[in-house]
């Protein structure tokens, strides 16, 4: 590690004009990066850590900020050193993508929706680095398998809103390593990814890192990523840096209040060992949970579900193959207990959940609601059925109106179903409000004026609207600082023990399904391939590719860093097929009591 830091902040100070006067997003915040080290960013939403980035780059004032005070000093690659704040616009052109590469959290508005990913890719190889159409397809080919991207050269033809979003953020991070800069800025790269991707991607920023001297700044809220990658750590709250230091001592020692809460609201893998049933994470401040044992009468059987989607081509855009999404999946939940359906993106587990309640169409198999098929209801049938069953999404905000004030979104299930008059529903979703954490005052305001926890407590408030039975949560915590997510996960728990609610529980992190789930179910390629109570499957895992997601799940816990080296994966199959390709059934061998485990490679 050099002496020389590679960029240094010094006492920045970055303003916002709003309606009631400047703001300050960042105040007063130093620190340096060295080359070929990672310093972690971290904090909750809000606490400064992307604006202090983004003036790296000098793209606070793209977002109405403006560096008000302090300096930005980084090395170029020829020895010169400059202040970034003073740079005029074609300097900091010849330094974004090139010598200081971006990675962006939200991939959908880092891509441009009506290019490419070929054209996108290329741009920045043409700009910078001089190379020709042929050459730049190359090198865009070669980073497109480097964060394993199945398929590459069929992804380079495809527009943004043809990828998932795991795979959408697959290629934000391919754009920013394509040219090989001297600073990674990653800003949240791995929250909408899954644990053997999110493991895949930290390994190739870590190896970048050691083999190229490429310094890092990694901004996050997950404190087990924290641990794996950081040298350093910089914590920041409301603006400020409150704690500084190795990582080692942050997370044995750490000194601010902050930083021990932050901490303590971490859901560890291992934890849940020896527990038999979901209990809520123990916050400070907050009464210890009681352990949630659920009920035993079935709720919902699913047997044979398979949901297809066609694939069309040539010039009359036939159907030519299917994507099969959902392949030959059972299981029962019963009342007042969760099942997860965990595995990578593209494995089929959101599908599944949406195929459950008809919000897509599946190709055959039966879906029992209470005694209910909902597969065989008309569309009057359905829609009364629906009163049992709700969804929570990922995405609160694009799952809210914003022109519709939080009264009115939430009261329309109930005006919908026609129960209750106008004071009725009001005082009904008053008291869903108080019920998850809301006070009543949050009636008449709109979706932006609240923060990403908060919507997605009325995401859970409408919801609960219509005393549904069974809720499916599709990544319902994913995107949540950890501190909210574990006041949600505590909400959720919380009213399954007190209404007797089963969920669907959906996603993607390990750490957080352990400690909600009563029963797992563990999907690859569209199809369960081990599924049992929760202990079983995480204590006693069978199949090989339930064994790989364990072991790429970071743990928050510095002296227990994975070694990457021993992450094997195998490349993803594609799960597209041509028509008339009928896969085998599932068959399933039982390892103990309610744990089965694939045995047939199934036609794939």
């Amino acid at each position: 590690m050099l002496d020389q830091p590679l960029a240094r902040i010094e006492n920045l100070r970055v303003t916002f004009e709003t309606r009631d006067g400047p703001v300050d997003g960042v105040e007063d915040l130093s620190f340096d990066v060295f080359a070929g080290e990672t310093l972690c960013l971290v904090g909750e939403s809000g606490s400064g850590k992307s604006v202090s980035s983004l003036s790296l780059m000098r793209l606070e004032e793209f977002g109405g900020g403006k560096i008000t005070g302090g300096r930005v000093l980084f090395e170029h690659a020829d020895g010169g050193q400059a202040d970034l704040t003073l740079a005029g616009p074609g300097a900091m052109r010849a330094v974004r993508g090139n010598e200081i590469g971006m990675i962006f959290q939200e991939p959908m508005t880092a891509l441009n929706p009506v290019f490419t990913v070929e054209r996108q890719l290329t741009e920045g190889l043409r700009l910078h680095r001089g190379l020709s159409r042929r050459a730049a397809r190359a090198r865009a080919l070669e980073v497109l398998r480097e964060v394993r991207i199945p398929e590459p050269e069929r992804r380079l033809r495809q527009y943004p809103h043809e990828l998932s979003g795991g795979m959408r953020q697959r290629v934000v991070i391919a754009m920013a390593l394509a040219c090989g800069p001297r600073l990674l800025i990653a800003d949240e790269p791995t929250t909408a990814l899954d644990v053997t991707t999110q493991a895949e991607i930290l390994a190739l920023i870590d190896r970048l890192k050691r083999e190229t001297g490429t310094a890092v700044i990694f901004i996050t809220h997950d404190m087990a990523v924290v641990a794996q990658m950081a040298d350093r750590v910089v914590v920041m709250h409301r603006g400020h840096k409150v704690e500084e230091g190795p990582v080692a001592q942050i997370f044995d020692a750490p000194r601010h209040d902050y930083t021990r809460a932050l901490l303590a609201a971490v859901p560890r893998l291992g934890e849940m060992r020896g527990r038999s049933a979901p209990e809520p994470m123990r916050l400070p401040g907050a009464p210890e949970g009681r352990p949630i044992p659920g009920g035993q009468s079935t709720l919902l059987e699913v047997d044979g579900l398979t949901t297809r989607f066609p694939v069309r081509g040539g010039l009359l855009r036939r159907t030519v193959a299917h994507v099969h999404a959902v392949e030959d999946v059972s299981f029962t939940l019963r009342a007042g207990r969760t099942l997860s359906l965990v595995g990578e993106s593209g494995c089929g587990k959101s599908t599944a959940g949406r195929s459950i309640l008809r919000l897509v169409e599946p190709s055959r198999g039966r879906v029992v609601l209470d005694g209910t098929e909902i597969t065989a209801l008309d569309a009057e049938g359905l829609r009364r059925a629906r009163a049992d069953m709700q969804m929570v999404f990922q995405d609160p905000f694009a799952s809210l109106d914003p022109q519709m004030r939080l009264l009115d979104q939430v009261a329309e299930p109930l005006r919908n179903y026609g129960i209750g008059g106008p004071s009725e529903r009001e005082d009904r979703v008053a008291a869903l409000f108080e019920r998850v954490g809301l006070p009543r005052g949050f009636l008449r305001r709109f979706p932006h004026e609240l923060s990403g926890g908060q919507r997605q407590r009325v995401a859970i408030a409408r919801a609960l609207a219509l005393n549904p039975k069974l809720i499916v949560a599709d990544e319902a915590v994913s995107a949540l600082d950890v501190s909210v997510q574990a006041q949600v996960l505590n909400l959720m728990m919380e009213l399954q023990a007190d209404l007797g609610l089963s969920y669907l529980f959906i996603s993607h992190d390990m750490a957080v399904v352990e400690r909600m789930s009563h029963d797992v179910a563990v999907m690859y390629l569209g199809r369960i391939v081990e599924i049992g109570p929760r202990a079983a499957v995480f204590e006693n895992p069978q199949h090989a590719y339930t064994r790989a997601l364990l072991a790429a799940v970071p743990v928050a816990d510095p002296a227990r860093r994975a070694l990457h080296a021993d992450l094997a994966f195998r490349p993803v199959p594609s799960p597209m097929h041509p028509i008339g390709h009928e896969p085998g059934p599932s068959v399933y061998q039982e390892v103990s009591p309610g744990h089965r485990v694939l045995t047939s490679e199934c036609g794939y």
